[in-house]
């Protein structure tokens, strides 16, 4: 799994089109309990517009198990498929657009719903603060305690954590480290311990 880019904070765009109101918010939403709940707290705080119309790339950006958009009561591709759209084009991940929409009387057409939506994302998208995220796997690996203090200068150096140990005739650890660093970990483990040490990836069923 590769790097990818996730918003470093939430932000909002403002925009007045034929007296409707549309306020976009973005922020980093990780999983899709965490979009959904994004969502409905930017409905609790505009409960009486008219639209609250949403999109999100809840995981990685190439993840389309992840995905969800919705008009909510607009007509049908006018809002969320706009702004998951511009979503995708970003290539960032863990991000939830909640774009609220005040009806000022005057009815923009479908065409003009599509521009509305499509565009307060997009314009949200230029503001919006980056950082890359390092995609984490979690290993196991037992050692010797003459070797713990190597393994340990090793995983900090990775930008690993160690995340549990379990210090008894041996140490017993469980580990995060970015999956791209992988075989260059194991790599150094085999080094300093003559071969000994090696991670252990942890099974889904663990």
């Amino acid at each position: 799994m590769k790097s990818y880019l996730i918003p470093a904070e939430s932000i909002s765009f403002v925009e007045e089109i034929k007296k409707s109101r549309f306020i976009t918010y973005l922020a980093h939403t990780e999983g899709i309990d965490a979009a959904k709940e994004y969502i409905q707290s930017i409905k609790a705080q505009y409960p009486d517009a008219r639209h609250h119309c949403w999109a999100f790339v809840a995981g990685r950006p190439d993840d389309s198990q992840q995905l969800g958009f919705s008009d909510d009561g607009e007509p049908t591709g006018t809002a969320g498929k706009p702004i998951m759209a511009q979503l995708l084009g970003s290539q960032i991940g863990e991000i939830t657009c909640v774009v609220v929409r005040y009806f000022g009387g005057i009815k923009l057409g479908t065409g003009g719903l599509v521009k509305a939506y499509g565009n307060g994302a997009q314009q949200a998208l230029k503001l919006l603060p980056t950082e890359i995220k390092v995609p984490q796997k979690i290993f196991h690996l037992v050692c010797d305690y003459s070797l713990i203090n190597n393994v340990e200068q090793l995983i900090t150096q990775v930008n690993g954590m160690i995340v549990h140990s379990d210090y008894n005739e041996v140490v017993r650890l469980r580990i995060s480290i970015p999956t791209t660093l992988e075989q260059d970990v194991n790599d150094k483990l085999r080094d300093i311990s003559r071969g000994a040490l090696e991670l252990i990836p942890e099974s889904i069923n663990s």
